[in-house]
């Protein structure tokens, strides 16, 4: 039986510097994310599109979801199957296309977890596991581009 579960957020632009968007240039692309009982995130365009380098935007917010969601299911597997995660670190990457007439897409986003095990018996398990929290994470079920994968994992 399939679970249906619902998600809300609250989108409020805070850029009006005065005169709306009578002008491309004129306003700023800031904006709050609003999520009840969780903090705010402040949020804008990439740079490359007018917004605000010291905010979060939605390029960064995919990539951090798809490696979060990929974390929170590969620490899950490796809880039931023995393997001992005693630190986990992902430097994870995204190339988005920008077509000629300013739409785009991504193309792919790599995750590169640094995982440390507690023991050198567990590092094949470790590295295996990586594939089946991909097949299960929500987020990379929900797009239409390759996540790969390059883990390493010590002991």
């Amino acid at each position: 039986m399939n679970k249906e579960h619902h998600y809300k957020a609250t989108i409020k632009w805070t850029g009006n510097t005065g005169t709306g968007t009578d002008h491309y240039r004129n306003y700023e692309r800031s904006h709050r994310i609003i999520i009840e009982n969780k903090s705010d995130i402040l949020g804008s365009s990439d740079p490359a599109f007018r917004g605000d380098k010291t905010k979060h935007n939605p390029e960064d917010l995919l990539v951090s979801s798809l490696s979060s969601c990929h974390m929170l299911w590969y620490l899950h597997l490796c809880s039931e199957a023995g393997v001992i995660v005693t630190h986990y670190e992902d430097h994870a990457t995204g190339i988005m296309i920008e077509n000629s007439n300013g739409a785009g897409q991504f193309s792919e986003v790599t995750l590169n977890p640094m995982v440390t095990v507690a023991d050198q018996s567990m590092i094949d398990k470790a590295n295996e596991l990586h594939q089946k929290a991909n097949e299960l994470c929500f987020i990379a079920n929900s797009v239409n581009f390759p996540v790969k994968h390059h883990p390493i994992t010590k002991a």
